[in-house]
């Protein structure tokens, strides 16, 4: 079972990059959360201009206030990374809504998995119907470097 929260009142959810507040974003992810600690900037520009991009920000005053992007086809698979919702707003659905809407968007091109990888979060992300992998042993990584 999964959990389709709305956002709360007063923002909105966009994939629009030119909406991405970047400098943010880069400040977010490079100096507080731990997989993306000492992240160049221009590194997070890239990131960001290869890929699916959410960002949720105040109706108001349109700033900022989560962020998500997800590397994907577009048809059969996606990877969800760089979640992170601002410390102000955290424990008031945002986190739970932006999820859901990556996972809402994903669903409607009919990708057949979405992965993530999490240190902390798994019980947020099994409320959206993410699960441990049913064979861990199947799957490979080329990794170079932290």
């Amino acid at each position: 079972m999964t959990d389709t929260p709305s956002l709360p009142e007063g923002y909105e959810i966009s994939t629009d990059p030119a909406r991405v507040d970047r400098g943010r974003v880069h400040h977010w992810l490079s100096t507080d959360a731990y997989w993306a600690l000492g992240r160049p900037r221009e590194k997070q520009d890239r990131a960001i201009e290869g890929s699916l991009n959410f960002g949720v920000y105040e109706t108001v005053s349109g700033e900022q206030i989560a962020y998500a992007r997800v590397i994907t086809d577009r048809a059969t698979f996606g990877w969800l990374c760089d979640v992170y919702v601002d410390p102000s707003v955290r424990g008031k659905g945002v986190g739970g809504a932006l999820v859901a809407a990556v996972r809402d968007e994903l669903r409607s091109y009919g990708v057949r998995r979405v992965l993530l990888a999490t240190h902390d979060a798994h019980e947020v992300y099994a409320r959206h119907g993410f699960a441990a992998l049913e064979r861990p042993g199947d799957w490979m990584a080329l990794v170079f470097g932290p």
